[in-house]
Order: C-alpha cells, then sequence, then structure tokens
C-alpha cells in the first residue's frame, strides 16, 4: 500500500492583507488541518494565534529571506499551493521576490491565489486531492 503523503501550502500575506490571512484561514481551519502549512514570519504567527491547532511552520520574514525560503520550498517540489494575499495598492521594497515567487509558481505548474476569493476556490478544489 503506498504512503499518503501530506500536502504542503505555503501562505503569505502583505502587511495590509494579513487580516484577510488571518480571516481565511480561521473560516477554513478544518480544512487547512489536512495540511502542513508554511509560511512567512509575522503573517504564520498571525494565523497560529488564531489557529493554534494548524500544522505551521514559520520561516523568516518575507523582506528578510522568507519569500525565498517558500520560493525554495516550491523548487524542491515540497509546496504544492501558494497563497499570496498581495496588497496592489502599496508599494513593496522587495517587489522582485514577489515576481520570483509568481515566476516559480508558473515554473512548476501549482496553484497560487492572490486574494480571499480565489484562496477559496482553491482551497475547496485541494480537499478532493488531498
Amino acid at each position: 500500500m503506498a504512503k499518503l503523503i501530506k500536502r504542503t501550502l505555503a501562505l503569505i500575506a502583505h502587511d495590509q492583507k494579513k487580516d484577510e490571512m488571518v480571516a481565511f484561514a480561521e473560516t477554513h481551519r478544518a480544512i487547512l488541518a489536512k495540511f502542513d502549512l508554511v509560511a512567512t514570519g509575522t503573517t504564520g504567527g498571525r494565523v497560529l494565534a488564531a489557529c493554534p491547532e494548524l500544522s505551521l511552520t514559520a520561516l523568516k520574514s518575507g523582506p528578510m529571506g522568507g519569500d525565498q525560503q517558500i520560493g525554495a520550498l516550491i523548487a524542491e517540489g515540497q509546496v504544492h499551493g501558494l497563497f499570496f494575499f498581495v496588497d496592489p495598492l502599496t508599494a513593496m521594497p522587495h517587489d522582485v521576490d514577489v515576481k520570483a515567487l509568481t515566476r516559480l509558481v508558473l515554473v512548476y505548474d501549482i496553484p497560487m491565489a492572490c486574494n480571499p476569493s480565489t484562496a477559496d476556490m482553491i482551497i475547496r478544489q485541494m480537499t478532493h486531492l488531498n
């Protein structure tokens, strides 16, 4: 019998979108509990504070290398979906990191949600695969 591998999702949210990410996690906590989660530092801390039962590893903050850590996990085939709530109205000093992550999800053909509506659709679809 083949061993079932738990899928991993990555969570990132720009500062102005962290509340939306926390609300998303609270709404979908039962579904997210079926996955291993990785997140950039502040986003991960906020999600864990709201949903301590989740299996979540918080990496470095995005600007301090967390985006690249998640990018490396994508390139190694260890991330199966990226939920990156982007703030389109605020300039980001680490915009090149955002572009690099977008490129990686395209290269490795993994789903990426940039807002809660798309994240809802993806998470519901992924529950059928997990």
